[in-house]
């Protein structure tokens, strides 16, 4: 299914209630993009093992190739904010891609 908007990718997984959704977005540097995707793919099995994690998709932008979005779902708030930012998940997921940042990624939360 090709997504249309941002909207239509934002709808949470099957059987995720109450999820909180994190919206990251991320500028690389630019001519990164092949190395930021594989490490992104090694990074996503990272994060999957954190607790109250349920799902993330990726989206590239169109406009600008050096700009991603993740949408990540977690069960509550502090699953993200404190169960894996304050873990040793986060630095292995930071250490993955954190290198290929342009600058600090802008993160928000929505229910």
């Amino acid at each position: 299914m090709e997504t249309k908007n941002i909207y239509d990718a934002i709808v949470p997984p099957s059987g995720a209630g109450g999820a909180i959704l994190e919206l990251a977005r991320i500028d690389i540097k630019e001519g990164t993009n092949q190395k930021f995707e594989a490490a992104l793919e090694i990074a996503k099995g990272v994060i999957s093992q954190s607790k109250g994690f349920q799902s993330i998709t990726i989206k590239k932008s169109i406009e600008q190739s050096n700009r991603y979005i993740l949408l990540i779902y977690w069960e509550t708030l502090e699953d993200h904010t404190v169960g894996f930012r304050e873990s040793e998940l986060f630095k292995e997921w930071r250490a993955l891609i954190g290198p290929f940042f342009l600058e600090a990624p802008l993160v928000q939360h929505y229910t």
